[in-house]
């Protein structure tokens, strides 16, 4: 596995649990200046405990306030940013027969905007690495299901869609200023989050050997981390097939609709 070659100061939010959780461990271990985010304060120190370069900050994606107030703490802490990793968000899926725009919203507010708060937030202290000559870099994880349309998830894959279409455009307006943008798309990935799914779910992979792709790539400077790629391919390839025939695809997954 690479690895930087100095320390870099890393802000990491969805610490606690799943992918977020495995990074975490692995950037820590690995000697990182890191602060670590999320909602639960007591994970938070667990994970920091016996390291006094990691820094719990209790963080709700979706409350912008907050974020930018946590942008603020981030930068008294390690003055700027070589990596912000923006990991936090949510799963939901949709019964367009029952369609539920509560849920919508449950899903777009941490993984759209919690994502663009913390982007918002970590921009000031990315551009301070670059003043000091550094390396700086902003990653956010997406999914694969960006990359083809799948039945039940019009909230998810739609909100991570727009979080790839945001942060590619982005990419383009930052890279005069020598700021790197990547983006994550996972496949399916043993965590709390997936056990809850209700179907199959292919070559799905740990959430250490998730960390392990992502910190990879983020040292490769990969624009686009995915993986497991035998996987992630396949996904592509029929996100690129014309729209009548994805919809083909598409319809043997559907589920018959209950009778009313």
């Amino acid at each position: 596995m690479s690895t930087w070659t100095t320390p870099q100061r890393i802000w990491l939010t969805g610490a606690t649990s799943g992918i977020g959780e495995a990074v975490a461990k692995k950037l820590i271990a690995e000697g990182h200046q890191v602060v670590v985010s999320a909602r639960n304060q007591a994970a938070l120190d667990a994970l920091c405990e016996g390291y006094p370069d990691a820094h719990p900050l209790a963080l709700d994606v979706s409350d912008r306030q907050a974020v930018l107030a946590a942008g603020q703490q981030v930068g008294e802490q390690l003055g700027a940013l070589d990596l912000a990793l923006f990991n936090a968000g949510t799963c939901e899926y949709l019964n367009a027969q029952q369609f539920d725009m509560d849920l919508v919203e449950r899903v777009f507010t941490p993984n759209l905007f919690g994502t663009l708060y913390g982007v918002e937030a970590a921009l000031p202290l990315l551009r301070a690495a670059r003043r000091e000559g550094k390396p700086a870099r902003l990653a956010a994880t997406s999914s694969a299901s960006a990359y083809l349309p799948l039945p039940r998830a019009e909230a998810y894959g739609a909100s991570k869609a727009a979080v790839s279409y945001f942060l590619e455009s982005l990419r383009l307006d930052l890279d005069q200023e020598g700021i790197d943008v990547s983006l994550i798309h996972p496949g399916f990935v043993k965590t709390p989050l997936t056990e809850r799914n209700d179907f199959p779910m292919p070559m799905q992979v740990s959430a250490e050997a998730a960390a392990e792709a992502i910190i990879n790539g983020l040292v490769k400077g990969h624009l686009d981390i995915h993986f497991p790629r035998r996987f992630t391919y396949l996904v592509k390839l029929l996100g690129i097939l014309p729209p009548g025939l994805r919809r083909r695809i598409g319809l043997r997954m559907t589920r018959p609709q209950e009778a009313s």
